[in-house]
């Protein structure tokens, strides 16, 4: 396997030498300069703003227009803790006990349209994304409930005054869904960035046809020395998955960083043989069923209980994972990680008891008890994307079956899907998901805390205590005490309330053409020597 392929699997799995140990850091290699990297994409995305979206279909084409603060070393990506300047000059030794930390950022860098990147354009960034105000949707708030304040001092430099020392503040700057904004074009329309485009990152000249192609051409002025090496980028979005793989197969794209079920890898790899490269890891990504807790009768603890004891966790993983990209069973904190749950704990849980005929008659007596009848109906909504939306979709319908409820699914398209969950009282039931691009479980589960503080925690329900054991495990260094913390506040979200659920981890297979015709690398090394922020994502 290339370096170049290595860093790809790096890339992919952020985080998961804690569970499968691939790749490594990337030898010498001398890209050939030129060419337009063609991906596909299996949806568009309900806005261009990174702030508010929490989905790849914004992260892959959207991305390569914009900078961060910092970002992840793209050279090794396996090292969570390997975070690396973009915008900065040098990674800050934190001060003040480590409640200060110091920012110099690059002079000379520019917006597409000329005017000067600044101390005040991160501060407004971070503003909007940390204390946004009323009508503004922030999906990543509660990664920032350290933050105190942002100030900028002068032009060429940004402080954080944090509340409190906290190990998980400099990760949740490296999202790569924080892009740096034009503080102008937020003081003119906070919402602005949903419909415009307009970034300081290594392309430029977004252009878009709605249902077929997003582009960026390379940015001639990009702050980083002979980067990027690409001439541009093309996006192509295709919702069905023989689509996305003919396009493949037929060298009309180069890959799909979202990956295929095992079928589609092993049809790619018996067409293309050599020509086609297999990489496959954990993801710290997870689908979750939110129930609405401002509608009866989800608002019932004795009903919601029921929906997870009526799921067979241990059997789907082994069926859904020969057809779909989930496998692992796991609880709120991403597999394998050292906060997370233990087989043995899992099963101390409702929903992943080993015995599931005693699980599923402890389903029927609770819908008994809350006076729900047999044959009860309500409505699954769900998003019209084919892995692994519409999959667990369908599986989650004939588990609720055998417990005697009727379930019908609404399928949306990406944009009605997030509007159904953000108005909270428009849906029954409703697939959701909870996925992450640097793997940091202390602010990864803020997903789960009460919705005026988490930002995108849609079943609309308020826990006192969950956000308590949120704040102690951050205010903490003691991981046998954040594990102790984390256990409760599993057992309060899976079990006592059941406030939501987990179905079951991701699981990524990304087939991909081994090289691009005229380049002497693969796809994946040219993009992420320059993004390796694009396929971190959901």
């Amino acid at each position: 396997m290339s370096s170049g392929l290595k860093t790809l699997a790096a890339s992919l799995a952020v985080g998961a030498a804690l569970s499968l140990g691939l790749g490594g850091a990337m030898a010498a290699e001398t890209p050939k300069k030129g060419g337009v990297l063609k991906f596909v994409v299996p949806d568009e995305p309900p806005s261009f703003d990174g702030h508010r979206e929490t989905t790849f279909a914004l992260v892959h084409p959207i991305a390569p227009f914009y900078s961060l603060l910092v970002k992840q070393n793209p050279e090794n990506s396996m090292d969570p803790t390997d975070i690396i300047c973009d915008l900065c000059t040098e990674m800050p030794k934190p001060t003040d006990g480590g409640k200060t930390f110091t920012f110099k950022l690059r002079e000379g860098v520019k917006f597409e349209d000329g005017s000067p990147v600044n101390s005040s354009d991160v501060k407004a960034t971070y503003d909007k994304i940390i204390f946004p105000q009323a009508d503004v949707s922030s999906a990543r708030k509660a990664y920032f409930v350290m933050v105190d304040k942002v100030e900028a001092p002068d032009p060429q430099t940004v402080v954080f005054k944090l509340k409190y020392p906290s190990s998980a503040f400099v990760p949740a700057l490296a999202v790569p869904f924080n892009f740096i904004y034009d503080d102008a074009k937020l003081a003119q329309d906070m919402h602005w960035y949903e419909k415009n485009v307009l970034g300081s990152g290594p392309f430029q000249k977004f252009e878009r046809q709605a249902g077929a192609f997003i582009k960026g051409t390379a940015n001639p002025n990009f702050y980083e020395k002979g980067k990027p090496y690409l001439d541009g980028f093309e996006a192509i979005f295709a919702k069905k998955e023989s689509l996305r793989v003919q396009a493949i197969r037929g060298d009309r794209a180069a890959i799909e960083f979202r990956g295929f079920p095992p079928q589609s890898r092993d049809d790619l790899v018996k067409a293309l043989g050599k020509d086609v490269t297999v990489q496959e890891s954990d993801w710290n990504c997870v689908l979750l069923i939110t129930p609405n807790h401002r509608k009866k009768p989800f608002d019932d603890v004795r009903v919601r209980k029921a929906l997870t004891l009526a799921v067979d966790r241990w059997g789907g993983s082994q069926y859904l994972s020969k057809i779909a990209i989930v496998k692992t069973v796991g609880g709120i904190v991403f597999p394998g990680h050292p906060l997370a749950a233990k087989q043995e704990e899992l099963q101390q849980l409702a929903g992943y008891w080993p015995d599931l005929a005693k699980s599923r008659a402890e389903a029927k007596k609770l819908l008994k008890e809350a006076g729900i009848p047999d044959g009860f109906k309500f409505t699954l909504n769900n998003r019209a994307v084919d892995q692994p939306y519409k999959i667990v979709g369908t599986w989650l319908i004939d588990q609720w079956k055998q417990v005697g409820l009727a379930v019908d699914q609404q399928v949306q398209p990406t944009g009605p899907f997030y509007d159904t969950l953000r108005k909270k009282q428009d849906f029954d039931v409703s697939i959701d998901f909870n996925c992450q691009s640097v793997v940091n479980p202390l602010l990864d589960v803020s997903k789960f805390i009460s919705e005026e503080r988490s930002g995108s925690q849609y079943g609309g329900y308020t826990n006192a205590e969950v956000d308590k054991l949120f704040d102690a495990m951050n205010q903490t260094d003691d991981t046998a005490e954040q594990r102790k913390m984390m256990r409760r506040m599993e057992k309060i979200i899976l079990d006592e309330e059941a406030l939501g659920f987990i179905t079951m981890w991701w699981y990524r297979i990304i087939p991909h053409r081994t090289y691009v015709k005229g380049w002497n690398v693969s796809p994946s090394h040219y993009l992420n020597q320059q993004l390796s922020e694009v396929w971190l994502d959901q």
